[in-house]
């Protein structure tokens, strides 16, 4: 059964509990082909990497450079600059 799109505010507590499942079990099958498609594409991914803080996002760019950056109600904001860039053939799962 596919739940439709809507904010978890609207959904009963069974509806969630069927889309937190479903939302974690497509998060589990993530092999990094859309991630990989996107940067082939020329635009940027988002991923939240273990060693980030919580309330940063790392950004990573076509070209391999990357950035911390946090979001709000206004938008994305930069925080940071990364060293190093990140070799585009590392990209694999997200987890």
């Amino acid at each position: 059964m596919t739940i439709p799109i809507r904010t978890i505010d609207e959904m009963s507590p069974d509806e969630e509990r069927q889309f937190w499942r479903q939302f974690e079990a497509a998060i589990r099958r993530d092999d990094g082909s859309v991630a990989q498609a996107h940067l082939d594409a020329g635009r940027p991914v988002y991923q939240q990497a273990d060693d980030s803080p919580d309330d940063l996002i790392e950004k990573i760019y076509p070209d391999g450079h990357r950035q911390l950056v946090r979001f709000d109600l206004t938008g994305e904001h930069l925080v940071s600059e990364l060293a190093s860039a990140w070799p585009r053939q590392e990209i694999g799962r997200f987890e």
